[in-house]
């Protein structure tokens, strides 16, 4: 009887513990959520916000050549409302877990079937519906909390990551030529 109590006991504290962490990490990376909707095309992107926090973030906090959550806590999910290229790639509507691969020079930005991961730990690469690889850029100044962003221009979307002194830009296009 007495082993069981404890038992439950340390069970209890672990669960308790567990839960703080979650809600600490979830603290510190903030949810973010960008939208944009133009005419009948829709785009949503939800993702955590990690700081740099006087970190050295691509290279060691985000190793480079491995696959990256692309932001904090749960992988970064984006949706379509309707078929798109994403980087020059066909894509079907859905949503799709974002990961990515930092090099110095490019990023290999990813889409994969599996949503509801948590970080990269879960990871699987057989599940990726598509690859495409972008020019890793120097942004001018240092800026602390990872941004995601789409912007319009005349002729599609660029989404945009933003964190530290480093951008990338994905070009998405949608597959019926109508102007944004």
């Amino acid at each position: 009887m007495k082993v069981l109590k404890i038992t439950g006991i340390v069970i209890l504290l672990l669960v308790m513990v567990g839960y703080g962490l979650v809600f600490y990490t979830k603290l510190a990376s903030p949810k973010d959520v960008v939208e944009l909707k133009e005419g009948d095309f829709f785009t949503k992107i939800v993702y955590c916000q990690p700081s740099v926090k006087n970190r050295k973030v691509f290279g060691e906090v985000v190793p480079f050549g491995k696959v990256w959550r692309t932001g904090a806590n749960e992988a970064t999910e984006i949706t379509f409302n309707q078929d798109i290229v994403f980087g020059g790639k066909s894509v079907k509507a859905g949503t799709y877990a974002l990961f990515t691969i930092p090099t110095p020079e490019k990023w290999t930005i990813i889409l994969n079937s599996v949503l509801g991961q948590w970080g990269s730990f879960t990871y699987d690469s057989t599940k990726d519906v598509l690859r495409v690889e972008v020019s890793s850029l120097k942004n001018e100044k240092v800026v602390e909390k990872f941004k995601i962003s789409l912007d319009k221009n005349e002729k599609m979307i660029d989404l945009t990551m933003v964190w530290e002194k480093t951008k990338v830009i994905i070009p998405i296009e949608k597959t019926i030529k109508v102007a944004f």
